[in-house]
C-alpha cells in the first residue's frame, strides 16, 4: 500500500487556476515515512483537516469579521498608537471594508487551505487499509462542507471540488445550500458519536444542518429586503435539534463559565469545537486580546499582558441594562460576569490567582508589576491591588474601564469600553500567550435550544414553545443564582437573548443579518448598505483567477 504524508503550503491553485495566494498541496511518498503503519497513515491524513481551525478562529481573523463588524465589539485606534493597522478595524466596524482588507484576505486563505486539506484527505483515505479510514473519510467530507458553510456565510460562495488537480466549480445561493446539505446528510451514518467536540460527530453534523436550515433564507437571497423562512426549513431545524436533545449525549452546563474553562474539552455542553488543548498547540490570544496592557493574567509571566484591544459597544451593554432595569445585570444574570478575585488590596498564592471573567467594568485589580517583576507581599504571595496604566507611561492614571468607546480621541483612549474575558487563560502556557487549551465553541447545546426556539417562532409563531426552550437554558445555570425566567417571547426578545448567551462567540454578524439588524446604526457605524452583509472576495483571489474571465465574480458593491 502506498502511504502518503502531506505538506500543506501556500502556492498555486485551490481554485484550479494560477495564483500567488491560492492553495496547493505537496505530497511525500512512503519513502519519507519508513515504517508508517496504516493507522498512523490514517491519523496523519485526518489531523491536518482540523489543524487550520485555530488559525481561522484567530482573534484577528474570523473573530474580527464576526464580532467587530457588529454592534457587539469595537476596536478603536487605541491612544492613536495601537491597533491602527491601516484602519482595517475601523473599516470593519463602519462597514467600509474592501477587498484588500487583511482580515478578509487572511480568513479566506485559511478557510480555503482547510478545504484543500479536506479534499486531499478525501482523495487518499480510500487507499488506507485501516478500520478508522471510513470514519475519517466521513469527517473529511463533513469538514469540506463546514468550510464551505463558512465561505458561503462570509463571502456568498461555495466550492465543488473533488480532487486537487481539478478546477473548482463556484456556486452560490440555493445551489450552494443544497450542495452543503447533501454533503452533510451523506456522511451522517458513517460518523462516530464518541470522539469528543474536537472532531465531527453525528451530533455536530445535526447541529450544522440545523444552522444551515436556519440561515438558508439568507444564503438563498442574501440581499433581500425581507427574508423568506420556509416552513420546511424550520421543520428541519426542529428535527435536527430534537435529535441532539433527545440523544442524551449533551448537557447544559450548570456553571456558564465552565463552558469556557481550560479543561472544557470534556464539557458536555460542547457539541463541536476548535480543539485548543495545550498539547495540540492552541493559543491564548482571544483571551488577552481585550484586556488592558496592565492586566497580567498569569503570575509566571510578567511580560504576558493584555493588548487594549476591543471592548463591547455601549449599544450592546445597554441591551443588558434594558433587560434588567434598575438591577445590575451582574447580580441578575450569571452569564454577565464571574468574580474570581476580591475587589480589594490582598495577597494571593500563584496557584489561587484567577482573573474575573465575562464583562469587565470599572476599576480593575490584579497583579502589580514594578521594574519587570510582580510585587510580592511579606509572606511571598503576590500583591493584588488597583491597577494603573504603568505600561502606557501613565502611572497615575488608573485602569478604569468606562462604558463609552468610539473613534474620537477621547473614545479611543486605553481604558474606554467595557472589556470581555470569556475564555480562561491556560496555566500550561509556556509564555502566557501560546498553548491556550480552552476549546473555542462552534456549536453547543444552548445554541441548539435557541435555534429550535427561533424555528418555532418563525414557522408558526409558537411563542409558548420558544419561551419554554429559552427559559430552560436560563434556568440550567444553577451553579449560582440563575437568570430569572422570562414571561414572554418574540423574535426581538430571542435576538436579545442570543446576545446574552453567545457574546464573543463569533455568531453575532450571522445573527444580526438573519434578524434584520445588520443595517442598523451603532457607535461609529451608519452604513446601511445591505450589500455589506457579504464580505468582498479578496482582491488577490480575483487577480489569481483573472486568466479565466467571469470565473470568480466579485460580490456587489466592491
Amino acid at each position: 500500500m502506498k502511504k502518503i504524508i502531506y505538506l500543506f503550503i501556500i502556492g498555486a491553485g485551490f481554485l484550479g487556476v494560477q495564483s500567488c495566494t491560492d492553495l496547493n498541496e505537496e505530497f511525500l511518498d512512503e519513502a519519507s515515512a519508513t515504517g508508517l503503519t496504516d493507522k498512523q497513515a490514517a491519523d496523519g491524513i485526518i489531523a491536518p483537516v482540523y489543524a487550520r481551525l485555530p488559525d481561522i478562529f484567530l482573534h484577528t481573523g474570523y473573530f474580527a469579521l464576526q464580532e467587530i463588524s457588529t454592534d457587539e465589539a469595537i476596536l478603536p485606534y487605541r491612544g492613536g498608537t495601537d491597533w491602527g493597522d491601516n484602519g482595517i478595524y475601523l473599516d470593519l466596524h463602519r462597514h467600509t471594508f474592501q477587498s484588500t482588507s487583511a482580515n478578509v484576505r487572511n480568513t479566506w486563505n485559511n478557510i480555503l487551505q482547510g478545504m484543500s486539506r479536506a479534499i486531499a484527505a478525501i482523495n487518499e483515505l480510500p487507499t488506507i487499509n485501516d478500520a478508522n479510514a471510513k470514519v475519517y473519510l466521513a469527517e473529511a467530507r463533513g469538514m469540506r462542507a463546514y468550510y464551505n458553510m463558512l465561505t458561503l456565510d462570509l463571502y456568498g460562495v461555495a466550492f465543488v471540488k473533488e480532487n486537487l488537480g481539478a478546477t473548482s466549480k463556484i456556486i452560490r445561493r440555493d445551489e450552494a445550500v443544497e450542495y452543503i446539505k447533501s454533503e452533510l446528510m451523506a456522511i451522517e451514518n458513517d460518523l462516530s458519536t464518541t470522539v469528543g467536540p474536537g472532531r465531527l460527530t453525528k451530533g455536530a453534523v445535526w447541529g450544522l444542518l440545523a444552522r444551515l436550515h436556519l440561515n438558508a433564507a439568507v444564503y438563498r437571497d442574501p440581499y433581500a429586503a425581507t427574508f423568506t423562512f420556509k416552513p420546511e426549513d424550520m421543520d428541519k431545524v426542529i428535527e435536527y435539534s430534537d435529535k441532539i436533545i433527545t440523544s442524551g449525549q449533551y448537557q447544559l452546563s450548570p456553571d456558564y463559565f465552565k463552558i469556557f474553562d481550560s479543561d472544557n474539552n470534556t464539557n458536555k455542553e460542547l457539541i463541536f469545537a476548535v480543539d485548543q488543548r495545550a498539547e495540540l498547540n492552541g493559543h491564548n490570544r482571544l483571551m488577552y486580546f481585550s484586556l488592558s496592557g496592565d492586566q497580567f493574567p498569569l503570575p509566571a509571566f510578567p511580560a504576558a499582558n493584555g493588548t487594549d484591544g476591543p471592548g463591547i459597544t455601549s449599544d450592546f451593554y445597554d441591551t443588558w441594562v434594558s433587560a434588567y432595569g434598575s438591577d445590575d445585570p451582574a447580580t441578575m444574570d450569571p452569564r454577565f460576569t464571574k468574580t474570581n478575585q476580591a475587589i480589594t488590596d490582598t495577597c494571593v498564592a500563584a496557584e489561587s490567582y484567577n482573573f474575573n471573567r465575562g464583562i469587565l467594568r470599572g476599576q480593575q485589580y490584579g497583579l502589580i508589576r514594578r521594574n519587570g517583576a510582580f510585587v510580592r507581599c511579606s509572606d511571598g504571595r503576590y500583591k493584588i491591588g488597583p491597577l494603573f496604566n504603568d505600561s502606557r507611561n501613565r502611572p497615575t492614571t488608573p485602569v478604569i474601564f468606562t462604558k463609552n468607546v468610539d473613534f474620537s480621541v477621547a473614545g479611543s483612549d486605553y481604558s474606554t469600553g467595557y472589556r470581555v474575558l470569556k475564555y480562561e487563560f491556560s496555566k500550561k502556557s509556556a509564555s502566557g500567550r501560546n498553548f491556550g487549551d480552552a476549546d473555542y465553541s462552534i456549536i453547543r447545546l444552548a445554541d441548539i435550544y435557541l435555534m429550535r426556539a427561533e424555528a418555532k417562532l418563525r414557522k408558526s409563531n409558537d411563542a409558548a414553545g420558544a419561551l419554554a426552550d429559552v427559559n430552560l437554558v436560563r434556568a440550567s445555570r444553577t451553579a449560582t443564582k440563575p437568570a430569572p425566567a422570562l414571561t414572554q417571547m418574540s423574535l426581538d426578545l430571542l435576538y436579545r437573548e442570543r446576545g446574552f448567551e453567545f457574546y464573543w462567540e463569533m455568531l453575532r454578524r450571522t445573527d444580526m443579518i438573519r434578524f434584520g439588524k445588520y443595517e442598523g446604526t451603532w457607535t461609529e457605524k451608519t452604513n446601511s448598505d445591505p450589500q455589506k452583509r457579504i464580505f468582498p472576495i479578496p482582491q488577490t483571489a480575483i487577480d489569481g483567477a483573472s486568466n479565466l474571465p467571469g470565473y470568480l465574480v466579485q460580490n456587489p458593491s466592491y
